[in-house]
């Protein structure tokens, strides 16, 4: 047989397709979506001139803010975007009405409904802060050039409403037509895999394998993951009815997802400060149920997990979870063979209950995610939704900054007549709005800076040397093709979307033509100069007011991390486990962001964050086992157990509120007294942690206790100035 020649075997070999299904699905994904942004802003660009719409780079610029590589997010943005539209042409309308004839008192108001908007993207998550964004910058760019014409204000909102509508509906149209890349599809694969890599974390850390550096970066990619995946689930509901019947089981699995990541942090710190004080043989005596735990997971560790797998880890996780209560006793009954102390046997307890309530929830999470399978099924009934929690401050110090932006350049405009004073003010309401939602302002700002002056280069070359010279359409699109793949490939990474951004939505704004084209050199050279400045007003503005990447707010973050214990122990007892581990989470998510470059202060957030969720988890426990007591004189609200339980959650309130050595002693004065008023007292039932509820408050107390005597722990610094409690902790 005749050998193929070598071009011909290099086709049939695999190598070549593997490098180009890589490609594909990395760089290839970039390129598709470059293609559609081209697609879409030309389709939206030939729609609008055709239908005169007086402003089409207002359509073509739409393409460009709400274009997103998967079509569910161009659904929401585009669903918020017209929201925002809407509201802020409302807004303009009602400002011209009532200040027409007044310019100081339309840019205040003007300046106090930019605040508002920019406060409100700075607070809310996902594309809803893109919908305060519009409301505000909407207001500031129709009415600001409407203020010498008011009579044509409803008007100029009218065909603003239009522009952007066009934009919408083509950019959806294309992103939803040609090579779809879907949000469900992302969330789908996303969910299949973490959970592989959650139980490969799982098996590492019970057979003592994690290191701390691998455990803490595995926790903060769990807590970006849990934030994005509530991200994603608040798209899919826009594109994919198969998603959208299964939106209550996708945030239950989220909120499992985030309680077994707790539960198993807390079995890890445990055994992490057993082994730390050298009680090995305490950890001898636990280690069989581990393993156990560990050869049921290593089936699913390290692949993704379909919905048969769950059923399957289901099965499992029901077997072993049966016959955990059997070999917790027969392993008690080894290890007091021992001899071992009070403590230590409370350690022995205290481990497995924690293991005990992990399993349990494992198994939880492992039927939510078996129960996708089913069009309908009776876990979609959920009412405890992610809570995200934003710290006031960070968003006031965002309304007070674009409030501030707005007086002053309004004010400079208005004293020195400055005819491209209004397109300085529209463009910084714009820059201020756009990089509110971010978590450093200052360089998104100036990036859009250094993007609006690249495309002021290109478009002063274009506009007068190039846009005279060309004949019809196709060649306008070829010459702005350039520009755009440009912008879009710079949009596309991270670490330069603020310059791609600026370039698209800036260029376009002063160099793209409309319908009626006007070649004037003067205005168009003050017009970028203007844009540049309102800019680099806007990065000074977020590196000097109250900017969001300081120590001030990284303190303020910290303290609303403590305060989640104060939550735990006053909150609504209904969901409260859900909302305390959402809003933790989501804390710790923008502290870390704020604090990047800071690895250090990250760490000290992340050790915030784990002594948090350990003792507010914790305090969840005692409150639940609390409410479902039966009724029996020894479980009494006037039992001395439940009121040293009461005094202890005073005192955490003032440690976590206040933390010194002080308050962390009397904390845990509070805290072994609860444990001696509980030991003291009889209950009806055998003493195992399955029959018992003093024997699991009473390890839930131990564990809260552990806690606070971390040495990793930040309250450890408090410890070290208290001797005795060091002592204690021995």
């Amino acid at each position: 047989m005749t050998p193929l020649p070598a071009p011909i075997r290099w086709l049939h070999s695999l190598e070549w397709r593997r490098g180009f299904f890589d490609w594909a699905r990395s760089d290839g994904v970039t390129w598709v979506y470059i293609f559609k942004v081209l697609l879409a802003a030309f389709l939206t660009l030939w729609l609008a001139m055709r239908l005169e719409l007086p402003q089409p780079r207002t359509a073509m610029i739409t393409v460009f803010i709400v274009m997103q590589p998967q079509s569910g997010q161009v659904f929401a943005k585009s669903f918020y975007r017209f929201l925002g539209t809407l509201a802020g042409s409302a807004m303009m309308v009602t400002l011209i009405a009532l200040f027409a004839q007044n310019t100081e008192l339309f840019l205040g108001s003007l300046a106090i409904w930019v605040g508002i908007c920019s406060a409100g993207a700075a607070r809310c998550r996902n594309f809803r802060a893109y919908g305060f964004v519009l409301a505000g910058y909407t207001a500031a760019m129709v009415g600001l050039p409407a203020l010498a014409h008011p009579d044509g204000a409803f008007m100029a909102a009218v065909w603003r409403v239009l522009e952007i509508s066009l934009g919408i509906v083509c950019s959806t149209l294309i992103s939803a037509a040609i090579l779809p890349q879907t949000a469900s599809a992302a969330m789908r694969n996303a969910l299949y895999q973490r959970f592989g890599v959650f139980a490969l974390f799982v098996t590492d850390g019970l057979r003592g394998r994690s290191k701390a550096e691998a455990f803490e970066a595995s926790n903060v990619r769990f807590i970006a993951e849990a934030v994005g995946l509530e991200g994603l689930r608040s798209v899919t509901v826009f594109e994919d009815p198969h998603m959208r019947r299964r939106n209550g089981r996708l945030s239950r699995l989220n909120s499992e997802f985030m309680g077994i990541t707790t539960r198993f942090n807390a079995l890890q710190q445990l055994l992490e400060r057993l082994r730390g004080n050298g009680e090995e043989h305490v950890v001898a005596a636990i280690k069989p149920g581990l393993q156990d735990l560990a050869e049921v997971l290593d089936g699913f560790s390290g692949r993704a997990l379909t919905s048969p797998d769950a059923a399957r880890l289901a099965s499992a996780l029901a077997t072993y979870k049966e016959g955990l209560p059997t070999r917790v006793r027969t392993l008690r009954g080894i290890f007091q063979e021992t001899g071992p102390s009070d403590a230590e046997q409370l350690d022995f307890h205290t481990a497995y209950e924690l293991l005990y309530r992990f399993v349990d929830d494992l198994h939880s999470y492992a039927q939510t995610h078996a129960s996708l399978a089913d069009h309908r099924h009776e876990r979609e009934r959920w009412d405890e939704p992610f809570t995200p929690q934003t710290n006031w401050w960070a968003a006031a110090a965002s309304g007070i900054r674009a409030s501030f932006i707005l007086v002053v350049l309004g004010s400079y405009w208005v004293a020195t007549a400055w005819p491209s004073g209004a397109t300085m003010t529209l463009i910084a309401a714009a820059t201020v709005g756009l990089s509110a939602a971010t978590p450093n302002p200052k360089r998104m700002a100036f990036q859009m800076a250094c993007g609006t002056f690249l495309g002021a280069l290109i478009g002063f070359v274009e506009m007068f040397f190039i846009f005279p010279w060309i004949d019809g359409f196709p060649l306008l699109c070829v010459m702005l093709a350039p520009v755009i793949v440009l912008g879009s490939f710079l949009a596309s990474r991270p670490q330069y979307a603020g310059v791609g951004l600026g370039l698209l939505i800036f260029f376009s704004t002063g160099s793209v033509p409309d319908n009626l084209t006007i070649y004037n050199p003067y205005t168009f050279i003050n017009d970028y100069i203007a844009m540049v400045m309102g800019m680099l007003v806007c990065a000074a503005a977020g590196a000097i007011i109250l900017p969001p990447n300081s120590r001030w707010l990284w303190q303020r973050l910290e303290q609303d991390l403590r305060g989640q214990v104060v939550y735990a122990i006053s909150g609504k007892l209904k969901g409260l486990a859900s909302r305390f581990e959402s809003r933790t989470r989501d804390l710790l998510h923008q502290a870390y962001g704020l604090a990047a470059g800071q690895p250090k202060v990250q760490k000290r957030l992340l050790r915030w964050m784990f002594v948090v969720l350990e003792v507010g988890h914790a305090i969840i426990e005692l409150r639940k086992e609390q409410a479902i007591l039966p009724v029996h004189p020894a479980y009494a609200e006037s039992q001395p157990w439940r009121q040293a339980i009461r005094v202890m959650g005073r005192a955490l309130v003032r440690l976590f509120l206040q933390p010194n050595a002080s308050n962390l002693e009397r904390a845990l004065v509070a805290v072994d007294h609860a444990i001696s008023r509980v030991a003291a007292t009889d209950e009806p039932f055998a003493p195992h942690f399955d029959t018992s509820a003093l024997r699991r408050v009473k390890s839930y107390l131990h564990f809260i206790r552990t806690s606070l005597l971390d040495p990793q722990s930040p309250l450890a610094e408090f410890a070290s100035a208290s001797s005795e409690g060091l002592a204690h902790a021995s």
